[in-house]
């Protein structure tokens, strides 16, 4: 009888772990999306529409997978990540404008973020907050620069786990799923500056320009770290592998990212909404509001999250401005090389985890600082996206694996969604 146990367990373990050797970019790329300042927009959405915005996550999930599964093959099959293959072949111009905005905004996200992080751990353990935020961010900052690659995306994929607070909050309070569903599969729509600004919000928190860079950038690092691998375009064969474990990895990844973000705007949307509770500048403000109205588990849960997202967050926000900047201009690269090794890469790490600290001890509104980040982020998105398109389907870049005809329809569709919010963005600023 305990023959048959192990002989039934074995192929079990294996096929567990042959899914989560699949996962990797794409799950941290997705987790990282819902960081504490996306946290924030989702639960204002939730707040002050309530159930009105849920359909707006299942729009941009296909739009989020397609996008983010051209930036992976990008990577894979060029052997570059996105700077390095802009600055081949577009302007250097170009690429160095796109990469200086990426690192302030990136910058003032770290900052918001890190920020939300000493205020989750002031609401359940107490303290100053500026001092937690400030020991957040130089613990995020000495795992980066002291810790291989290989180990540290060990820990990284663990730290995804702390976004299940955001599903298990939702069954601690009572949720109408009747209406639910009605109100996923079918958009609500109205032309309001508030409704409008709040979708322009969603997408360009779930469509981020960061996370383009990261997941190219983390294809071309798993390339190098394993000594049988190439890049596609020399090493054929090994194509179609790869690209199934870069689809299974991105559609569970923004899967998982949106599926948070789901449930994140449906508890607020069925709490503090219900309970007349419309403004909510940052995460930490939703934990706090939902103390008393679901109880302090949920708030705890909530906490929780915050704290772990904002440890996932802040290194791929840190890393992919790095990338960036790095592939721009040529300097060594990589989170498998020691400091002394890759000297200019690790200190725009350091640069903008330091800046991002000192900005939360400075009079500046961390909300505003945010909301310009996000225009930046909006601004740079298209041309970004464009660029993408344009290189995924010459043969110069991706010899014989131009994408397909459904990526090509997927990657355009999510850039016309991010043009037509970013008008909408603009349309309401001249307000």
């Amino acid at each position: 009888m305990l023959n048959t146990y192990f002989t039934l367990a074995a192929p079990a373990r294996a096929l567990a772990t042959s899914w989560l050797k699949k996962l990797g970019p794409g799950l941290i790329t997705g987790a990282a999306d819902d960081d504490p300042s996306g946290i924030a927009t989702y639960s204002q959405a939730g707040a002050q529409f309530g159930l009105q915005m849920l359909w707006t996550i299942l729009f941009t999930y296909p739009l989020m997978v397609g996008i983010q599964v051209v930036s992976a093959q990008i990577g894979r099959v060029s052997g570059k990540g996105l700077a390095g293959n802009i600055r081949e072949h577009f302007p250097a111009r170009l690429v160095r404008a796109i990469v200086a905005l990426l690192l302030i905004a990136n910058t003032i996200n770290i900052a918001a973020d890190v920020s939300a992080v000493g205020e989750a751990t002031t609401l359940i353990i107490g303290g100053s907050s500026r001092w937690y935020a400030a020991l957040f961010g130089l613990i995020s900052l000495l795992l980066q620069v002291f810790i291989p690659y290989s180990s540290y995306v060990r820990f990284l994929k663990w730290l995804t786990l702390a976004l299940l607070a955001y599903v298990a909050t939702v069954f601690t309070v009572r949720v109408p799923w009747v209406q639910v569903v009605a109100a996923t599969a079918i958009p609500h729509l109205e032309w309001s500056p508030a409704y409008i600004t709040t979708i322009v919000a969603v997408f360009g928190t779930t469509i981020s320009p960061y996370l383009f860079f990261w997941q190219a950038s983390q294809e071309v690092e798993e390339l190098q770290a394993c000594p049988h691998s190439q890049p596609l375009r020399e090493a054929p064969a090994q194509a179609r592998a790869h690209f199934h474990r870069i689809k299974v990895d991105t559609v569970i990844g923004m899967g998982f990212s949106n599926l948070v973000a789901f449930f994140i705007i449906l508890t607020t949307a069925v709490t503090l909404h219900m309970h007349g509770i419309d403004a909510i500048d940052t995460s930490a403000q939703a934990a706090a509001a939902l103390r008393p109205l679901a109880g302090n588990f949920a708030f705890a849960l909530f906490s929780a999250g915050i704290i772990g997202t904002g440890m996932l967050a802040v290194p791929v926000l840190a890393g992919s401005a790095a990338y960036a900047m790095a592939g721009a201009f040529q300097w060594q690269k990589g989170l498998e090389k020691k400091a002394s090794q890759a000297k200019e890469f690790y200190g725009i790490i350091a640069f903008s985890t330091i800046v991002g600290i000192v900005l939360g001890f400075t009079s500046i509104d961390p909300i505003k600082a945010l909301y310009w980040s996000a225009v930046i982020n909006g601004v740079i998105s298209v041309p970004i996206m464009i660029v993408m398109m344009l290189m995924a389907g010459r043969s110069a870049i991706m010899g014989r694996f131009v994408i397909s005809r459904r990526l090509r329809v997927l990657g355009w569709g999510a850039t016309a969604a991010m043009a037509l919010a970013v008008l909408a963005m603009f349309w309401m600023m001249m307000q």
